[in-house]
């Protein structure tokens, strides 16, 4: 996949834009592993960058191999100084650029070969530094929905602990989102929606993600429609 004939399909991005309390929830859970140096790996639109990229960041790498949304990233990252936009891949990095984290916040999905990316990015991450990735969780729960914005897969814990690179030890693996799961299964085997609308996504995000920040930690983090895994270093 190269940044010339990489094009993003479908319309994720901007349906989940707004959805600020999902940023807050999972964004609470990585932020202690970012470092002062981190990679952002298909950083869209910014609404990632925007949500994390705070005072303790020196470095900011955000890599998008859209040229269409590199552009946008362009201009979200004219606001902080930390933030160094890049059109292409992680292969389109220098050798010698490394980082404290590296972040796949619901890229993964997207790449035909997850494994061989991490692969990649970890000769990229400095010694004691974290790899962080988010995805959909659960292949029962794959929908067209998925195959109309390019996901190849959704992940369990027995998949997204197969991805671990050499060298590295996962530090956590949960499911988040508890709440959002039960409407997803709603939708899959009773609404049978193609995609969901912004005012499904607000209210999802309004009302059910609050009540999953609680019910998570009772449930364990086993139960939710995404799953967040971190690894580190030696």
């Amino acid at each position: 996949m190269s940044k010339i004939d990489f094009s993003y399909i479908g319309n994720e991005l901007e349906v989940f834009a707004d959805a600020n309390n999902w940023r807050s929830y999972w964004g609470s859970k990585v932020r202690p592993y970012l470092g002062e140096r981190v990679l952002e790996v298909g950083a869209g639109l910014g609404s990632v960058t925007k949500s994390l990229c705070h005072g303790g960041v020196k470095r900011w790498v955000a890599v998008e191999p859209d040229p269409a949304l590199a552009a946008r990233l362009t201009a979200v990252a004219s606001r902080y100084s930390a933030v160094e936009p890049k059109t292409g891949t992680v292969g389109d990095l220098d050798a010698k650029d490394c980082f404290d984290s590296a972040l796949y916040i619901d890229v993964l999905e997207h790449l035909e070969d997850d494994a061989a990316e991490l692969d990649r990015v970890s000769k990229h991450v400095v010694s004691r530094g974290h790899i962080i990735a988010l995805g959909p969780a659960h292949p029962f729960l794959y929908t067209p929905f998925d195959a109309a914005i390019g996901h190849h897969r959704r992940y369990n814990e027995k998949s997204l602990k197969q991805l671990k690179p050499e060298g590295f030890s996962l530090v956590s693996i949960a499911y988040l989102d508890s709440i959002g799961m039960m409407a997803s299964l709603g939708n899959k085997f009773i609404l049978k929606s193609a995609q969901p609308t912004k005012n499904q996504i607000a209210m999802w995000d309004q009302w059910m993600v609050p009540v999953s920040r609680y019910t998570d930690p009772l449930l364990g983090f086993n139960c939710g429609k995404s799953i967040l895994a971190i690894w580190k270093k030696s």
